[in-house]
């Protein structure tokens, strides 16, 4: 992962397992907010928060409007009331490659609205907030690492991981979003103990599913499952020979 800043167009937008970053013109604010403990004394220095109870919002999605019958964002996104699964890439000076941050969760769609006089007409759409945590399964951090940036797989990974730096024992979860396939797969997050491709074993996984453009979900372990050091994608191809998709895991150390 290279460091440093990074800017809005390193960024990458995937909703319910379709590629949105061509309309998406800004988003946010990504947050994740702890309230102060209600039974603290006004002049503490520090107040107490619930560490595993967070407040999570992608916020809006502000957009260029689109009315291509299937994949425009008119035709997408115009329903509101749809809880959406959501992952956002941040590229680091360059578009998203593996171990950069991504932000995952499942977020209700509050509205959807059109704006602009002139060229461009513009698309609003509002997320609710969430208080279970991004993904909606319990886990406060919406943040992970990108372990598969968007791109076509055609056979199984042997290659070694991504070094997280520590094993934990407090779970995480996969969000994967699919934008094209060709029959049946399963994708999968696997951990190892050493950095070597026999070493790794199977995480989380899709289970089984029919692969093309729009298919996504959030696997979760428990709160209290032990993840190792190194973590990778891997798929098992069942009818597909070639599944393109974006995959991020977080971690959960609290």
């Amino acid at each position: 992962m290279t460091t440093g800043r990074t800017t809005l167009d390193k960024c990458r937008v995937y909703i319910d397992g379709y590629d949105l970053s061509g309309y998406t013109r800004s988003f946010g604010p990504l947050a994740c907010t702890f309230d102060e403990g209600i039974d603290d004394a006004i002049n503490k220095q520090v107040k107490g928060v619930l560490p595993g109870n967070a407040t999570v919002g992608m916020g809006a999605l502000n957009g260029i409007f689109d009315n291509t019958a299937t994949s425009g964002i008119h035709a997408l996104l115009a329903s509101p009331a749809v809880k959406r699964t959501v992952l956002i890439a941040v590229g680091i000076q360059a578009a998203p490659a593996n171990n950069d941050p991504a932000f995952c969760g499942q977020f209700q769609q509050g509205d959807y609205m059109i704006g602009g006089d002139d060229n461009p007409v513009t698309a609003t759409i509002q997320f609710a907030n969430t208080a279970s945590g991004g993904s909606n399964l319990n886990y406060a951090n919406p943040w992970g690492a990108l372990i598969h940036a968007l791109a076509a797989a055609t056979a199984a990974n042997s290659a070694t991981g991504l070094d997280q730096l520590a094993a934990s024992t407090h779970g995480g979860y996969m969000c994967y979003q699919v934008t094209a396939g060709n029959g049946t797969a399963a994708i999968k997050v696997q951990d190892a103990e050493a950095n070597e491709d026999g070493s790794f074993g199977d995480l989380l996984s899709s289970g089984v599913i029919t692969c093309g453009e729009g298919v996504s979900g959030i696997v979760s372990l428990a709160p209290t499952a032990s993840v190792k050091r190194y973590v990778r994608w891997q798929i098992a191809l069942g009818t597909a020979t070639s599944v393109t998709f974006a995959l991020a895991f977080c971690r959960s150390y609290i």
